[in-house]
Formats: C-alpha cells, sequence, structure tokens
C-alpha cells in the first residue's frame, strides 16, 4: 500500500463513488428547496420548516429507493481495500 499510484487510484475511485451515490439525492433536495422557495416568494410565505420537511421526505425516499445500491458498492469498496491491506 506504499504505492502512491494504488493510493491515487483508491482516492480517486472513493471520489467517483462520493458524486455518483450522493450526487442523486443531493440534486433531488436542491430541487425540491427551488421549487418550495418559488412558491414561498409567489405566496408570501416565508416558515422554515415548510421547506425542511419535504426535503427530508424526498432525501427518505431517495435513499429508499438507492441505499440498496449504495450498500453493494460501498461493501466492494470495503472489501477492495482490505484486499490491498492484505496483499501488503
Amino acid at each position: 500500500m506504499n504505492n502512491p499510484d494504488a493510493v491515487a487510484d483508491l482516492m480517486y475511485r472513493f471520489f467517483i463513488m462520493a458524486i455518483r451515490y450522493g450526487g442523486p439525492v443531493l440534486l433531488a433536495s436542491m430541487a425540491i428547496g427551488i421549487i418550495i422557495s418559488i412558491l414561498q416568494a409567489a405566496t408570501q410565505i416565508h416558515e422554515q420548516t415548510l421547506t425542511f420537511v419535504p426535503k427530508l421526505l424526498v432525501i427518505g425516499i431517495m435513499l429508499l429507493l438507492t441505499g440498496q445500491n449504495i450498500m453493494v458498492a460501498l461493501q466492494e469498496f470495503a472489501r477492495d481495500i482490505f484486499a490491498m491491506i492484505a496483499a501488503g
């Protein structure tokens, strides 16, 4: 594991995984936030919980839909790391 190329490859894979699996959840949350903000501006209702609750629900739904894929990818990534450590 002292090979700098192996560490750089590992970090690259980690960042790609973070973008691939975190991105859709964050984009969905951001889209809901923008929609709620437009509705708040149009209706002059400025309640903080009005944005929090829908975002929380959308994030929960997204994690329910994609959670299994995320878990499988994290398990494979962890196995690869442990295999690299075991290999020396």
